[in-house]
C-alpha cells in the first residue's frame, strides 16, 4: 500500500509551491491534479509517472469527488507515492480533508503539505494585506458559493459586515452583487474599498479596484477582498510600480 500526499500548489505562480511539495511532486509515481495547477509544475513530474487531470470545468464537467476518492484509493493500492495536487491550499475551500478522511478510513496513509491559499496570495500580488497595523486586525476567509444541498447558507454576510475588518471571498463571482447588497444591509458603507483579482499569476489575470456599492459583475474565477486594507494596499502597489518605471 502506498502513501498519498495531499499537496497545495499555491495560487498560480509555479514558484510559490513549497520546497517539500515540489520534492514530492518530482518523486511521485502518480499525480492527480486540479485544473488550475500551473502547467510548469506538471513538467517537473518524473518520466513514466501517471498524471491525471481531475479538475472541474466550467459547468461542472469533470470527475465527481466520489470518483476522485476512488481513483486515489486505486492508485495508492498499486503505487508507492501518490500526490493529489490542489491549487492554493488543499484545506482552504478544497476537498483535501475529505479525501484524507476517505483514504484513512480504508487503511491508506495520508499526509497534508500546505500551500499558499489564493485568498492571501492573489491580493498579495497587489500589495493588499489581510491585516495591517492601524487599519485591520481581523480577517475572515469565506466562500461565496455553498453546496446547494445545504438546508441553509452558513455564511451570513449581514452579520459578517460588522464582525471583522477584512473579508476575503472565494468563489463569489456569480453572487458578487447579492453579497455586496447583504454587506451593505449589515452596515458596511457603499464606499468600502473592494479589490477583485481574477486568475492571479496566470496569463489571463485581471485586477479591479472598486467600491462595495459598485460591485456587481465579476469574472470567474476571482478572489474578492472587502475592507480598508484594499485602499492602503493599492496605494502602496501604485507607488511601487512608479519606482520600477
Amino acid at each position: 500500500m502506498g502513501r498519498v500526499y495531499i499537496v497545495g500548489a499555491g495560487p498560480g505562480d509555479p514558484e510559490l509551491i513549497t520546497v517539500k511539495g515540489l520534492k514530492l511532486l518530482e518523486a511521485a509515481d502518480v499525480v492527480l491534479h486540479d485544473r488550475l495547477v500551473p502547467a510548469e509544475l506538471l513538467r517537473r513530474v518524473k518520466p513514466g509517472a501517471v498524471v491525471v487531470d481531475v479538475g472541474k470545468r466550467p459547468g461542472g464537467e469533470g470527475p465527481s469527488q466520489e470518483e476522485i476518492n476512488e481513483m486515489l484509493l486505486h492508485y495508492a493500492q498499486r503505487y508507492g507515492v501518490v500526490v493529489r495536487l490542489h491549487g492554493g491550499d488543499p484545506l482552504v475551500f478544497g476537498r483535501g480533508f475529505e479525501e484524507c478522511e476517505f483514504l484513512i478510513s480504508r487503511g491508506v496513509a495520508c499526509e497534508f503539505v500546505p500551500g499558499v491559499t489564493s485568498g492571501l496570495g492573489a491580493p498579495a500580488k497587489y500589495f493588499i494585506p489581510p491585516v495591517a497595523r492601524g487599519t485591520a486586525s481581523s480577517v475572515a476567509l469565506v466562500t461565496g458559493r455553498e453546496d446547494p444541498r445545504k438546508a441553509a447558507r452558513q455564511v451570513d454576510f449581514k452579520k459578517l459586515a460588522g464582525a471583522v475588518d477584512t473579508i476575503v471571498i472565494y468563489m463569489g463571482a456569480s453572487a458578487a452583487g447579492e453579497i455586496a447588497r447583504e454587506l451593505m444591509e449589515g452596515g458596511l458603507s457603499g464606499d468600502t474599498p473592494v479589490a477583485v483579482v481574477k486568475s492571479a499569476y496566470f496569463s489571463d489575470e485581471e485586477f479591479l479596484a472598486t467600491r462595495l456599492a459598485d460591485l456587481s459583475s465579476v469574472p470567474n474565477p476571482s478572489i474578492i477582498v472587502v475592507g480598508r486594507v484594499v485602499e492602503r494596499g493599492v496605494r502602496l502597489w501604485e507607488a511601487a510600480r512608479r519606482l520600477s518605471l
